[in-house]
């Protein structure tokens, strides 16, 4: 098949099982890489192959930043102690478990290491898609989610290490801890000094278009740059991000903000689904390069087996030992059994397992070849493909029979919130109206009051007793047939010529703007 008609078919696919994994209730992610797979095995050629090099630089850099602009520095605050437990504790734990079972399993001890940071960190884009797709505390979440982000880190240097020890055959420990202080300090310097920059620039600009190009490029050169210097380019990227999320705000304009955030949430969208569609394609490629042997296989269910058993043990004691100190209701950690095996089912390698392992060199420093290559890779892919499939299409039953899931009723938090900053706004134009035009003060004034008062009747219809739920959606129906009605008759004048494109366009905007608000 044409390179390009494979391409327009994996578009297509994503169109169509986009909207099949939320009605069937299997993880986005994970459709689409079976979809890969399928629709790769029945390809006799690739054409659709990828440079593995280009994987980490050009993947990961948005989507990293991406998932920064979903959380808040506070979050990750309050849940440092159980982000760093997984992202680095048991991520650089995963790595030595493997290593010592793929050495007693006959792989030599310098790819052994190889191995075990190759399959050490669960997938970011994986866990997040699934985490919040499936409406779980925004605890896990927030705890899934940076354990996905910041993993990639930990695992990355140890992977540069790794791969160090075994082309050159050694490397002390003083150069290993050299390694760490530089890919930590190096990367969130950067991160910090391009965030700090880029709000400067960002506040002189004052075009929307312009400002969200700037936050489409500084994730990129906050990668390229820290890795240029030795440094992490995971932690140079999550930090501006977190450093843009926390102070880029109010150096940014509205119509940049609201361009920006459109323009992430697609890209995020795009990237993550081309990304685990190709994902199949590389495993099927791979798998038809690479020998197998039934050894091969033993060793790769030996480490499925091991990243699974190992992750549990890790977290249940883990939980309880922090709750235990804790000592309080609000734990950040999971609470409970229930939501700990939750978070123990959710460790799907993905993008960056499948990025390191194809990319590992093909000799040593000595000319000769890199021991077990070939056996490393088909391990680390037969890793991605069965936690990927597997625990992804288990984790939403798993979830559903456990019944672990989120009771904060998001609708009436934001409806309150949208209450208060209306309240709030209110209140400092009837702090000025002694200076304002009584014409000024009253057109004001009664905006603000209009939208106080028809957000609290419609936050009371949409209360949730049975009463007002049934009144909340009748009042969604007439307010849907009224925004059609509105919709109508721009677009009717608009084909008359009565007004100009440009003009029904912004009347368009806004009608969308609150449709989106009020129904979405």
């Amino acid at each position: 098949m044409d390179g390009r008609v494979l391409a327009l078919v994996v578009v297509v696919g994503i169109i169509v099982l986009t909207p099949l994994a939320d009605r069937i209730r299997v993880p986005q992610p994970v459709l689409l890489t079976i979809f890969g797979l399928l629709l790769a095995w029945v390809t006799p050629a690739n054409p659709l192959s990828f440079d593995p090099a280009l994987i980490l630089p050009v993947v990961l850099p948005p989507l990293l930043f991406a998932a920064t602009q979903r959380t808040t520095v506070n979050e990750f605050r309050e849940h440092a102690g159980a982000v760093f437990v997984l992202a680095v504790g048991l991520t650089l734990a995963t790595v030595a478990v493997v290593a010592v079972v793929a050495h007693a399993a006959g792989l030599p001890w310098a790819v052994a290491w190889v191995l075990g940071a190759i399959v050490s960190p669960p997938d970011p884009v994986a866990a997040t898609a699934v985490a919040r797709r499936l409406r779980l505390p925004h605890r896990l979440v927030t705890i899934l989610e940076g354990e996905g982000m910041f993993n990639d880190a930990t695992a990355l240097v140890a992977y540069k290490v790794a791969i160090v020890a075994a082309v050159t055959g050694d490397i002390t420990r003083a150069e290993v801890a050299v390694e760490l202080v530089e890919a930590v300090v190096l990367g969130v310097l950067v991160g910090l000094v391009l965030g700090h920059l880029s709000t400067i620039v960002l506040g002189r600009i004052h075009d929307g278009y312009t400002e969200t190009t700037v936050t489409v490029l500084v994730p990129f050169v906050a990668y390229v740059g820290a890795e240029h210097l030795n440094g992490s380019g995971v932690l140079a990227v999550l930090v501006l991000g977190l450093y843009l999320r926390t102070f880029g705000h109010d150096a940014t304009t509205s119509a940049g903000w609201l361009l920006g955030r459109a323009v992430w949430s697609f890209s995020d969208f795009l990237i993550t689904s081309l990304v685990f569609a190709l994902l199949g394609f590389e495993l099927v490629a791979v798998i038809r390069s690479t020998e197998t042997s039934s050894g091969t296989m033993g060793l790769a269910a030996l480490v499925v087996g091991t990243i699974i058993v190992f992750r549990a043990a890790w977290i249940y004691p883990a939980a309880w030992l922090a709750r235990f100190r804790a000592r309080r209701r609000d734990s950040p950690l999971p609470t409970g059994w229930r939501e700990s095996t939750v978070v123990a089912w959710a460790g799907m390698r993905g993008v960056v397992t499948v990025a390191t392992a194809v990319a590992l060199p093909t000799v040593v420093a000595t000319g000769e070849p890199l021991p077990a290559r070939d056996e490393v890779v088909t391990v680390a892919l037969v890793v991605v493909l069965v936690t990927l499939v597997v625990q992804g299409l288990t984790l939403t039953p798993l979830t559903t029979y456990l019944r672990v899931g989120s009771d904060v009723d998001e609708t009436a938090e934001i409806a309150q919130l949208r209450m208060r900053a209306t309240t709030a706004g209110l209140a400092r134009i009837r702090q000025e109206e002694a200076s304002l035009d009584e014409d000024v003060r009253r057109a004001a004034i009664a905006q603000y009051e209009g939208y106080l008062s028809a957000q609290e009747t419609i936050a009371s219809a949409r209360a949730r007793d049975d009463e007002h739920a049934r009144r909340g959606r009748a009042l969604e129906s007439v307010l849907r047939r009224a925004s059609d009605a509105e919709r109508r008759h721009v677009l009717d004048a608009r084909r008359r010529g009565d007004v100009s494109a440009a003009s029904a366009d912004e009347v368009l905007r806004d009608i969308e703007n609150r449709a989106l608000r009020d129904f979405d």
